[in-house]
C-alpha cells in the first residue's frame, strides 16, 4: 500500500512517497506558488486609496487580500492534484505536514474522499527541510 506525505506552505508543496511502513520519503513531485514570496505591493499595479481626516491622513484597503487569495488558489491546485492520484488509485494513504495557516486552507479545499485517507496532519511548516528531518515529525510506522 503506498502513503504519501504532503509537505507544504503558501508558496511550495511537495510530495513524497513511502513504499514501505518504516521507508525513507521519495520525493516524487515538486509545486510552487512563487507569487506567495512577492511583497502585497508587488502583486498589486495600483496604490490603495488615501483618507484625509481633519487631523491626520491613512491608507484605506485591505491589507494581503491579493496574497491571501493566491494561496487560497495554490490550496485549492494541491488538493486537486492529490484528489486526481487518490481517485485513479495511486496513493491509499495521505499524512499532511503543513505551516498551520496553509493547513487551514488544505482542509477546507479537501474532497470528503481525500479527508478519508489522511493518516495524520502535523501543523509545522518544514516545506524546505531535507527528507530525512521530515520524516522525524511523522510516525515511525506509516
Amino acid at each position: 500500500m503506498t502513503t504519501w506525505v504532503l509537505v507544504a506552505d503558501n508558496s511550495r508543496a511537495r510530495i513524497f512517497s513511502v513504499e514501505k511502513a518504516t521507508s525513507p520519503l521519495q520525493e516524487i513531485r515538486d509545486f510552487t506558488h512563487p507569487e506567495a514570496r512577492l511583497h502585497e505591493g508587488d502583486l498589486v499595479t495600483d496604490k490603495s486609496g488615501r483618507d484625509r481626516g481633519p487631523s491626520s491622513a491613512h491608507g484605506i484597503g485591505a491589507d494581503h487580500v491579493h496574497k491571501q487569495d493566491g494561496a487560497e488558489r495554490f490550496a485549492a491546485t494541491v488538493c486537486a492534484e492529490l484528489d486526481a492520484a487518490r481517485a485513479s488509485g495511486t496513493f491509499k494513504k495521505l499524512y499532511v505536514v503543513a505551516a498551520p495557516t496553509f493547513l487551514g486552507l488544505l482542509r477546507k479545499h479537501q474532497s470528503s474522499a481525500l479527508k478519508q485517507t489522511i493518516g495524520g496532519e502535523v501543523d509545522k511548516n518544514l516545506a524546505a527541510q531535507e527528507p530525512a528531518i521530515i520524516r522525524k515529525h511523522l510516525p515511525d510506522y506509516l
